[in-house]
């Protein structure tokens, strides 16, 4: 019987593992981003962010609607909005991370299983070919 060799991808997939959001950050200046916005992406920062942008309040009032409308905008939005959106963006990562390692597992496990079908078949082939010889010699 010939040995079985499994296919060349299954172990180059052990050595790799899955793809995620973390091993995009290479260089000093990706680094640096990916501190920076974990910092200014935390709902604490939305509450900072929000506390200084109605230091502001007061004065957009008295300034009038556009006053108002231009603090509402540009300072209010920009700056809270800014942290919560990066928020998010984390969690999505993180669920996009949790989904790609589940895919992983799961195409690595119907790997394997398809890793042993092949073999089992070319095992049960092998052992159809020599009952098909004697049975065929005995036929003779």
């Amino acid at each position: 019987m010939e040995t079985h060799v499994p296919h060349p991808r299954i172990e180059e997939r052990q050595k790799t593992g899955p793809h995620l959001t973390k091993n995009e950050h290479v260089g000093l200046n990706g680094r640096l981003a990916i501190m920076i916005t974990a910092a200014v992406g935390t709902m604490w920062c939305a509450y900072l962010f929000a506390a200084i942008a109605l230091i502001s309040l007061p004065a957009a009032i008295h300034g009038g609607t556009a006053a108002l409308v231009s603090w509402i905008a540009q300072t209010f939005l920009q700056l809270v909005l800014l942290s919560v959106i990066m928020v998010g963006q984390k969690v999505a990562a993180e669920a996009s991370d949790k989904q790609a390692l589940q895919t992983y597992k799961d195409a690595e496990a119907l790997l394997k299983i398809q890793d042993e079908i092949h073999r089992l078949v070319k095992i049960n082939n092998e052992l159809t070919e020599e009952m098909h010889k004697i049975v065929t010699k005995n036929q003779k």
